[in-house]
């Protein structure tokens, strides 16, 4: 165990230095989700309605911290593909080191990007005019699921990593981070969509991950009418522990099964 823990706090250390080293790369992870959020909070969010009222930039700001944990997974995806490309993954495999290192080192360091991440989000919805109304210990929940889900994303975006070497696949799943973000109730509440179409949202767990959020930080626009979104905070924690649950191991298969 001590062994596992020195190697993946080393690999840790490397996955970070790498970030340090490509700024352009941070400056995007934060820049994109704050330019959304200056888009939806000004140029668009006149337009919106949060059913009971409130303050729209309040119901966006939760959907902006779970599509911006979302966002990862496509990063992550990148930048395992980009080790195994060049033969880096395989040079792990073949030295004496615990191999569950390389995946606690590269979530480790996804986590520390998706918390400086997290806050300089946090410091934006300050300025836009949002506010967390809960105590601190429901605040602070709030930030755990957030990336627990980003947790159980990171390991999806490992498996698709080393499922394939075509960076194609990439933009494809990029593209299609955007539909299941907005298929949620990130941007827009569930009930102003068509009846089906709302309730394929609102079984998105991306949405479980939102309305618990609003329920905790007590931001408008919480209330739902179906199950899962009277049950949101539980929920928010069943759906990432299920993906936990399908990728975790996946990944560690896939892993043993590199060049065979």
């Amino acid at each position: 165990m001590r062994w596992a823990i020195e190697d993946g706090w080393t690999l840790t250390g490397r996955y970070l230095a790498q970030l340090a080293r490509r700024p352009a790369r941070l400056a995007g992870v934060v820049a994109f989700p704050i330019l959304m959020v200056l888009i939806f909070a000004y140029l668009l969010g006149g337009g919106m309605s949060v059913p009971g009222g409130g303050s729209y930039q309040e119901f966006l700001m939760p959907g902006m911290f779970a599509m911006t944990m979302a966002f990862g997974l496509s990063g992550t995806m990148i930048a395992v593909l980009d080790d195994t490309g060049k033969g880096v993954t395989d040079r792990f495999r073949s030295l004496p080191m615990a191999p569950s290192a390389v995946f606690t080192g590269r979530v480790a360091a996804d986590l520390v990007n998706a918390v400086l991440a997290l806050a300089v989000l946090v410091g934006c919805g300050f300025a836009v005019g949002w506010r967390p109304h809960g105590s601190l210990g429901e605040t602070l929940a709030a930030l755990g699921l957030l990336l627990l889900l980003r947790t159980a994303l990171v390991w999806a975006g490992i498996y698709l990593g080393l499922l394939t070497s075509d960076p194609a696949m990439v933009s494809l799943v990029q593209t299609l981070e955007f539909p299941f973000g907005f298929l949620s109730g990130a941007f827009v509440a569930t009930s102003t969509m068509p009846a089906w179409l709302g309730t394929v949202a609102e079984w998105n767990p991306l949405s479980s991950t939102v309305t618990a959020a609003r329920v905790l930080f007590g931001n408008p626009g919480a209330a739902g009418t179906s199950w899962v979104s009277a049950h949101a905070v539980p929920m928010a924690v069943v759906w990432p522990l299920v993906l936990l649950a399908v990728f975790v191991p996946l990944t560690v298969r896939r892993y043993r099964r590199l060049g065979n």
